[in-house]
């Protein structure tokens, strides 16, 4: 009963963790955050997922044994998937960014721009949900291995702490947009509810699908490093050579490597 309880609490966690970065909407009165604090955001969050995707997907991946391929060819092979899956995704589905205020996807005309604005984050917040999903997954399949358990516990935690910010970002625009501080909140948690939903589909994959485990870690992998690339790091160092976004990037990256080697 205890083992069920850790993805419980994780895969709520990284749910409020949003639900609560959101909720600035009613204590914040500008309808934008400033540039400098956006980088700051942004740039936490990225190094967060990108320390994340190696320290606590790529490396137990590389480290599986597989039988009928090397795991390094195994993992890159994912990587590519992954990030591959997001760009498709990218390509497909309605959405707008607004750091560069320009849509993206197929053009639907009857779509607003808030909707635009809220299935962009949605994208990017899967990735994040799959690879807590797939790392309780992994863990719960190996009954004696309470260490993998309490990873990916915390990498529940890195999630959730970046999903703070993160909540902020997303609903402060819509705030601008709709003129609705409530409207705004209600977004801003729903773009968060995606990410329970796919981390319980990536529990029972791993769960179900063993074969997989390394399979399923490093495209998890590969999604989060798209987003980080594509989006994140031209958002963080957009607008001047002020650096807050890269010594963000780098607090976020060393504080989920702290979490990824506590032992217990």
């Amino acid at each position: 009963m205890e083992r069920i309880l850790y993805p419980i609490l994780g895969i709520a966690l990284i749910f409020i963790c949003t639900t609560v970065g959101a909720l600035f909407v009613f204590f914040i009165r500008k309808k934008e955050i400033s540039p400098k604090l956006n980088k700051i955001f942004t740039g936490f969050a990225a190094g967060v997922m990108f320390s994340a995707s190696f320290f606590s997907l790529i490396k137990p991946a590389l480290e599986s044994n597989v039988e009928y391929l090397p795991s390094w060819s195994v993992v890159t092979i994912s990587i590519v998937l992954g990030a591959g899956f997001l760009w498709l995704i990218d390509k497909i589905v309605p959405h707008f960014h607004s750091a560069e205020k320009q849509d993206e996807g197929l053009s639907v005309k009857r779509m607003s721009k808030t909707s635009k604005m809220f299935l962009a984050v949605t994208i990017h917040n899967v990735p994040e949900g799959l690879s807590v999903g797939i790392a309780f997954g992994v863990a719960l399949s190996q009954s004696d291995n309470h260490a993998l358990l309490l990873g990916a516990l915390l990498l529940a935690i890195g999630i959730g702490i970046q999903n703070i910010p993160e909540g902020a970002v997303v609903s402060l625009p819509i705030k601008g947009e709709t003129g609705s501080s409530g409207k705004a909140f209600l977004f801003g948690m729903l773009s968060g509810a995606v990410e329970p939903v796919a981390a319980v589909i990536g529990l029972f994959l791993a769960m179900q699908i063993q074969g997989i485990m390394p399979w399923a870690l490093a495209f998890a992998a590969g999604c989060m490093i798209y987003v980080v690339a594509e989006e994140m790091i031209p958002e963080m160092t957009s607008e001047g050579h002020d650096h807050f976004g890269v010594w963000s990037f780098i607090f976020g990256f060393v504080v989920m490597l702290a979490l990824d080697c506590i032992q217990f």
